[in-house]
C-alpha cells in the first residue's frame, strides 16, 4: 500500500481548455478517498493522471515514495476499476480476473489460489465459468473488481463504478466495496458525481469544480461547515436551501420577514438552511418564517415541502449537477417535515428556522460568513 499526493497538479488539453488547475491533495496510505463534482470539473481527469492515462501539465503526482509523472502506468503498480467494467467478453470470469496475473507471469497455481479468494470474498465464484454476457450488471461489476484485488496492487483507482447500475444494485455495490476497503485496507481513490456515494463511503470527500478543489474534509464536516456556496449547496440531498437575505441592525431580512441571525456583517447575504433545519410551528415566533406550499412530495418516512420562498435562490445549475434548463424554480426552496404534515398547494405554512445551524455566505466572494 502506499498514499498518494497530487502537488500543484494542472491539465490543459491541446485546445486550451484547462481541466484541473493547480491541485493539491494528499490520500494517505489506506485512506479510502473520494472526488465528487458535477460533470466537468475535472475529477475524472485527475484520476487519469495517477493513473497514467493522461499526462500532467505541470506539478508532480506521487505514488507511495516515487513521483510517477514520466513512469509508464503499467509500472505505477495501480489497479483501476472503470465505469463500463471493460471485461474481455470471449473470456471466462477467471480468465478475466486472473489476466493481468498472467501477463505477469504469475504461476498457473498462484492465479488459481488468488483469483479463487477474491472470488468468494465477491461472492461470485460459482459463476467462474460464465462469461461476461451471462452477468447482471452487479456481477460484472463484481468481475470488474475481483480483477483488481487480485493484483495485490498499492492503490485502487475507481472512475464512476457505479453510474451504469440502477438504483438498488447501486446500493448494494456501494455496501460492497466500503466492506472491501475495511477488509483489504488498501488505498483507494475513487471518482463519482453522486454526492451520496461520496458521503456514504469515503473517510475523507474533495469537492471539485471547474478543475479546483473547492474542500476536502471528513463526509460530515463538509456537510455541516460548508467553506463555500458551492460546497454547501452540492452536498446534500436535497440540497441546502440557499437565499438571497439582506442583514442590519435588526437581524436578517427574507424579503419583509425577520430572523434574528447575530452577524456583525451588514448588507447583502446568502442564506444557507438545510431542509431538517426547518420544522413546522403552530404559531408565529422571531425564529418562524412564512411560506406558500407549491408541492408536498411524500417519500413515506418523511415529506419533502416545496415552497415558493419570498426571495430568489442563489443554487446554480453545476450545484445541482443539472443543465440550465433542469434547474428548478429562481425561489426554489425545500422543507423536510414528518409525514403527518402534508398541507395542500397554495396553502401557508409556519415553519421555525433551527438558528443554530444558519450559515451564512458573502454573495460576492460566495465563502462563508457564519456557520
Amino acid at each position: 500500500m502506499a498514499s498518494i499526493a497530487f502537488e500543484g497538479v494542472s491539465k490543459v488539453f491541446p485546445d486550451g481548455t484547462r481541466a484541473v488547475d493547480e491541485l493539491d491533495l494528499e490520500i494517505a496510505d489506506g485512506e479510502f478517498t473520494i472526488l465528487v463534482g458535477p460533470s466537468g470539473s475535472g475529477k475524472s481527469t485527475a484520476l487519469r493522471m495517477v493513473a497514467g492515462l493522461e499526462d500532467s501539465s505541470g506539478g508532480s503526482i506521487t505514488i507511495g515514495s516515487r513521483v510517477v509523472n514520466d513512469i509508464a502506468p503499467r509500472d505505477r503498480d495501480i489497479a483501476m476499476v472503470f465505469q463500463s467494467y471493460a471485461l474481455y467478453p470471449h473470456m471466462t470470469v477467471d480468465a478475466n480476473m486472473g489476466f493481468a496475473l498472467k501477463m505477469q507471469k504469475v504461476p498457473k497455481e498462484s492465479i488459481a489460489s488468488r483469483v479463487g479468494r477474491a472470488g468468494a470474498r465477491l461472492g461470485i465464484g460459482e459463476l467462474m465459468a460464465r462469461r461476461p454476457k451471462a452477468l447482471s450488471g452487479g456481477q460484472r461489476q463484481r468481475v470488474a473488481l475481483g480483477r483488481a484485488i487480485v493484483r495485490s496492487p498499492q492503490a485502487f483507482l475507481m472512475d464512476e463504478p457505479l453510474s451504469n447500475l440502477d438504483a438498488k444494485l447501486r446500493v448494494e455495490m456501494r455496501a460492497y466495496i466500503a466492506r472491501l476497503h475495511q477488509e483489504l485496507g488498501t488505498t483507494t481513490l475513487y471518482v463519482t458525481h453522486d454526492q451520496t456515494e461520496a458521503m456514504t463511503m469515503g473517510d475523507r470527500v474533495a469537492v471539485m469544480r471547474d478543475g479546483r478543489l473547492e474542500q476536502v474534509d471528513t463526509p460530515q464536516r463538509l456537510y455541516e461547515q460548508p467553506q463555500n456556496m458551492f460546497v454547501a449547496g452540492f452536498i446534500g440531498s436535497p440540497a441546502m436551501n440557499l437565499l438571497r437575505a439582506r442583514v442590519d441592525d435588526r437581524g436578517l431580512w427574507l424579503g419583509e420577514q425577520r430572523l434574528p441571525v447575530k452577524t456583525t456583517h451588514r448588507g447583502d447575504v446568502v442564506l444557507g438552511i438545510r431542509p431538517e433545519a426547518l420544522s413546522p410551528a403552530g404559531e408565529e415566533g422571531d425564529d418562524v418564517i412564512s411560506m406558500p406550499v407549491v408541492l408536498s412530495e411524500m417519500l413515506g418516512s418523511d415529506v419533502l415541502l416545496h415552497l415558493d420562498a419570498p426571495t430568489p435562490s442563489a443554487l446554480t445549475a453545476d450545484m445541482l449537477d443539472a443543465g440550465e434548463d433542469l434547474v428548478e424554480d429562481a425561489s426554489r426552496f425545500i422543507a423536510r417535515v414528518p409525514p403527518s404534515v402534508r398541507p395542500a398547494p397554495g396553502t401557508i405554512v409556519r415553519l421555525r428556522v433551527d438558528l443554530s445551524r444558519v450559515h451564512l455566505f458573502d454573495p460576492a466572494t460566495e465563502q462563508v460568513i457564519l456557520r
